[in-house]
């Protein structure tokens, strides 16, 4: 047989079907926390009930007295409910070690196939940001599931009182200053600063005074999330309020007019810094700046007072547009952060913008540090 270097190869008949591959379905799950009697199950149960045609699997937590406790595992489909009972190890999800967090929700996956939709009901003492990482970065479960946002459910008769409740203070964050004084950091604090959605529950039980008390204060802690205010944590609709929130890959939040401007609570707040069009080169400098004041909690350019609290970021959103007209959109919650592409192309957006949610914001100057680190003068 004579080849021809030239010509194109001949085609070798095979038996085997070459499918292509299949891009794999992710299942979003939502965290929702909040103080014991905030209403959570409520609107767990109210989830599982609406005629929203999802298939949604919700996981209970409770406390049990031993270290492997189970969990009821409700699944709704069509209107009928299958309670199924599941070992998920330590007891609490957020207190057990992260692998088996990991685990449960995989095990729930191969047991019971593919959900529409996870819910995952946190105990009233959790901290939501220890939690959320795990899902929004895992690697384990990128190609099955991901983090769809963080819901908390407060109380409006009582959440006030809760966030000034030294009793509810989050260990290892007992101390304010250097003799211990001041506002202390509550469980409701960090269950608020994380929230993608508030929901203020059992808002007929106070004044439309009160209400907006509530109000104020929780957007002074968070600027950023959605908050809806009901009662037996009935919601309007669903999707686009506790489903299909898409948090932690879309930025929509950032031109509130009040954002960063109230500071009501003295623990945590938001901030808001405007940005100009940038280089691709600042960019990757706003990245270095990132990495110092998210890894190394260090704030570039700024000498902390001796005896002065450091500061913690809790959450963070941004809108970065560029030179060409692309947009790059910041997420991140506590060390863990990510810039990833927007829209195709800047929609009339002139500037950009970062938001911090965190502890003692206040007490250091953020703009100046990042104008100085980023080269931000030369982009006015």
């Amino acid at each position: 047989m004579d080849y021809d270097d030239d010509a194109p190869p001949d085609l070798i008949e095979t038996n085997e079907v070459i499918n292509e591959e299949e891009k794999p379905v992710k299942v979003p799950i939502t965290i929702v926390t909040g103080y014991l009697g905030a209403g959570k199950t409520t609107l767990l149960n109210y989830i599982l009930t609406a005629q929203h045609g999802k298939k949604i699997a919700v996981i209970m937590n409770e406390f049990g007295d031993s270290l492997d406790i189970e969990k009821s595992l409700t699944v709704n489909k069509d209107g009928e409910s299958v309670e199924e009972w599941m070992e998920v190890g330590n007891g609490c999800i957020c207190c057990s070690v992260k692998d088996t967090g990991v685990n449960a929700i995989e095990s729930l996956m191969e047991k019971k196939g593919k959900f529409d939709y996870i819910l995952l009901e946190t105990t009233g003492l959790a901290d939501p940001g220890n939690l959320a990482p795990l899902f929004w970065m895992d690697d384990g479960l990128g190609s099955t599931i991901y983090l769809d946002g963080i819901v908390t459910l407060v109380d409006a008769k009582n959440i006030l009182r809760s966030l000034d409740d030294p009793a509810g203070k989050v260990e290892g964050h007992e101390e304010s200053d250097e003799h211990g004084h001041g506002p202390v950091m509550t469980t409701a604090h960090v269950q608020i600063s994380h929230a993608d959605v508030i929901v203020i529950n059992k808002s007929d039980l106070v004044s439309e005074d009160e209400l907006q008390a509530v109000q104020d204060r929780i957007t002074s802690i968070n600027g950023l999330a959605k908050i809806h205010i009901t009662k037996q944590s009935v919601v309007p609709e669903l999707e686009g309020f506790l489903l299909d929130l898409h948090a932690y890959d879309r930025v929509e939040e950032l031109d509130k007019p009040s954002l960063g401007h109230s500071h009501l609570d003295k623990t945590i707040s938001t901030l808001s810094i405007p940005l100009p069009v940038l280089t691709s080169g600042q960019v990757h400098k706003l990245d270095a700046w990132l990495r110092s004041v998210l890894w190394e909690n260090v704030l570039p350019g700024h000498k902390n007072a001796a005896g002065r609290p450091a500061f913690e970021i809790h959450r963070l959103k941004g809108r970065l547009v560029l030179e060409d007209g692309r947009e790059k959109m910041v997420q991140g919650v506590r060390e863990i952060f990510e810039i990833f592409d927007g829209p195709d192309k800047s929609q009339g957006q002139a500037a950009g913008k970062l938001v911090l949610i965190g502890r003692h914001l206040v007490d250091f100057d953020f703009p100046t540090s990042l104008q100085e680190t980023v080269d931000l003068a030369k982009s006015t």
